[in-house]
């Protein structure tokens, strides 16, 4: 394997590695949506 080829592979596995665990915390650390009552969709409005 030339060198170049060596280095090409190098950072591609290191870059995606990295954009893998960058998106990967981000994931971890994003707070949670609050979810919609299903229950209130279900009242009848008072008369």
């Amino acid at each position: 394997m030339s060198n170049s080829a060596f280095i090409t592979m190098m950072v591609v596995q290191i870059l995606v590695t990295v954009i893998t665990g960058y998106f990967f915390y981000k994931v971890l650390t994003t707070p949670a949506r609050p979810e919609p009552d299903s229950y209130s969709e279900n009242d009848e409005e008072p008369r």
